[in-house]
């Protein structure tokens, strides 16, 4: 198939990239490089042995936008570009909205010019909020409690709203609960700029010794030990969750919604002692208060996934943090390395 990967270069961009590569299929790339790596996309070419083709674009601008889709005949779209830190969103709440709804808008317009008709596209579990109970199934109350969550759901009742609209057009919202570790090879994995907003590249960089100290946000939480709860699932089994998305756009499903991740739930405390006994590094961490927004507990229901994907996570915590620590200590700076 003739794929088109926007934020194809990012972390779970690339992963996916490696899984498609792999399964022969055609792919094109547009990355803006703004939180990601040109480096990524050559270790992916290692990695497979395949080629692809790489455009630095912007979505935004749609004049170049055009020029790529005008070239090609794709098949189908997986959209993963779009800025992604919560905090950021906050305090840039107009860069957000501008940057991801616009250049989704322009991809749409492209898409429905040139006869593109099937589109997976990455969404995330902070559509939710704050869940009243857990697991969370796919029906459950939408409230974004932050621009970030606000930007995914605009896109996806933007797309549902497509697909009424255009009938013959299928759409597969996948949203991700907490994607962590990196491919076995240790090539490629997360390498977030600056200090870390996620609590797995955190830890892996107190690991290598990049950051003198985690902080653990609250520890009075109503969990086992205190620290919040969060559904983690490695960056591979989600990257092979869109593969089956795109096996579903064949069935002409029209608009769908899957939970992507685990059903099991870590604590802050769980993370931290399993990637000790991987890294067989001490990670000194410091209890600090609850950060606004934060909620205690958030793992998924993916049966949903399950059933109509025939898609499971297959990776536990162990392979997680060994996976993390095997892409960090190779990679103690990152791609910059």
């Amino acid at each position: 198939m003739k794929i088109l990967l926007t934020g194809g270069a990012g972390y779970i961009g690339s992963h996916t990239l490696v899984e498609l590569l792999n399964q022969n299929h055609e792919i094109t790339v547009i990355d803006n490089l703004s939180n990601s790596k040109i480096e990524s996309i050559k270790r992916v070419k290692t990695i497979t042995g395949k080629e692809l083709i790489f455009n630095k674009i912007d979505l935004c601008n749609i004049i170049e936008l055009e020029k790529v889709f005008s070239s090609n005949q794709f098949e189908a779209v997986i959209h993963f570009a779009g800025l992604k830190a919560v905090g950021e969103s906050v305090q840039k709440p107009l860069l957000y909205y501008y940057n991801n709804i616009t250049g989704t808008t322009n991809l749409c317009q492209m898409m429905i010019k040139y006869d593109v008709k099937n589109i997976v596209f990455s969404s995330s579990a902070t559509v939710y909020g704050n869940p009243t109970s857990v697991p969370i199934t796919e029906d459950f109350p939408i409230k974004p409690a932050n621009p970030y969550g606000n930007t995914k759901y605009i896109i996806e009742t933007i797309l549902k709203d497509i697909q009424i609209a255009n009938p013959d057009w299928n759409v597969i919202i996948l949203r991700y609960f907490n994607p962590v570790g990196a491919h076995e090879s240790g090539l490629i994995g997360e390498d977030p700029n600056g200090i870390p907003n996620n609590l797995m590249p955190y830890i892996s960089q107190v690991a290598v010794g990049r950051l003198p100290y985690l902080k653990v946000y609250g520890n009075d939480y109503p969990t086992k030990d205190g620290t919040g709860i969060r559904d983690y699932i490695h960056v591979v089994d989600l990257a092979q969750g869109h593969l089956k998305a795109l096996d579903k756009l064949l069935t002409n499903p029209g608009y769908c919604v899957y939970n992507l991740g685990t059903g099991q739930g870590y604590s802050v405390l769980d993370v931290i002692t399993t990637f000790e006994k991987w890294s067989q590094r001490k990670i000194p961490y410091k209890i600090v208060g609850r950060r606004p927004g934060d909620i205690a507990e958030c793992y998924a229901d993916p049966s949903k996934a399950n059933r109509e994907l025939d898609w499971k996570a297959e990776r536990n915590l162990d392979d997680m943090c060994r996976d993390t620590w095997n892409w960090q200590k190779k990679n103690p700076n990152g791609y910059s390395d």
